[in-house]
């Protein structure tokens, strides 16, 4: 019996690896694709109930019932009310922050570093209910505050996090160039810095939006009857009478998702999102 040679043996693990691979890329993508497809199918069940899956014929009335119920077009707004306000704060102060702890070098950074980050590794539930009492303490009532407030906690390490990993990769000899041809070291971070960090800015506020649109515990602690984002108006259809309308809802929400990422590819590009750049050597 011959012994396999080295090279032999060398191309069979490889082609092993990448079937284990594809197999387990293949399982990954059916965990998290099935799921939706199954929900956008029964999004046009004819059934009056939840059943077994396929259904046996297909309807609008799911969708034409989510057109006649406000609740849902009311959260839906307040969604995106709170989202695209605490995106725009969020990218703002965490670009400023960034910008800052990228420059500077001074006792206790790591430390104010941590603090702008450790929002992503409290529970929102406990961040919810800091905010709720500290709001009633201040005499805030509001509930779109409230949530703007508890929305731009949770979303600015996002936004803090993207933007410091693009600036590492902008050289510093660029603004030292700048200043060098005779603009001030705030023009060349507009001028020279900002446009190299855009791809950490893009995907960090696209990041927060998401957090902020899909954001469920925080919401209900800060809610009110008269500022209900979408989770949370689907949190209590559901606890009031579970249909599926929730399943229309969820649906669309997927296809602004996928549209979204569709506008993404095309005016932003997936290289430059996710941290195409220039390096430091």
């Amino acid at each position: 019996m011959g012994v396999l040679s080295h090279p032999t043996v060398k191309r069979w693990s490889d082609r092993l690896a990448l079937l284990l691979f594809s197999a387990l890329l293949t399982v990954a993508a059916a965990f998290l694709l099935v799921p939706l497809v199954i929900s956008a199918v029964l999004s046009f069940d004819a059934r009056s109930f939840v059943g077994r899956f396929p259904p046996p014929a297909l309807s609008l009335r799911w969708y034409r019932s989510l057109a006649e119920n406000s609740a849902y077009a009311d959260g839906f707004f307040v969604s995106l009310q709170i989202g695209l306000a605490a995106t725009v704060l969020a990218t703002i102060i965490g670009a400023l922050a960034a910008l800052f702890l990228d420059r500077y070098r001074f006792p206790g950074r790591a430390g104010l570093e941590t603090a702008l980050l450790s929002p992503k590794f409290v529970p929102t539930v406990v961040i919810g209910f800091a905010l709720l009492t500290t709001a009633g303490a201040l005499g805030i009532i509001d509930g779109w505050w409230r949530l703007l407030a508890g929305h731009l906690v949770i979303t600015l390490p996002f936004t803090v996090r993207a933007t410091l990993a693009a600036l590492v990769g902008v050289r510093r000899s660029l603004v030292e160039a700048a200043m060098t041809l005779g603009a001030s070291e705030l023009r060349a971070y507009w001028d020279v810095v900002l446009p190299l960090a855009r791809s950490g800015l893009v995907s960090g506020a696209v990041f927060a939006f998401v957090m902020s649109f899909d954001e469920v515990a925080l919401s209900l602690f800060l809610s009110d009857p008269f500022s209900q984002t979408l989770p949370v108006v689907l949190v209590s259809e559901m606890r009031a009478n579970l249909s599926l309308t929730i399943a229309a809802v969820s649906t669309l929400l997927v296809g602004l998702t996928i549209a979204l990422v569709v506008l993404l590819a095309r005016f932003v590009g997936f290289g430059r999102l996710f941290g195409e750049g220039i390096y430091r050597p």
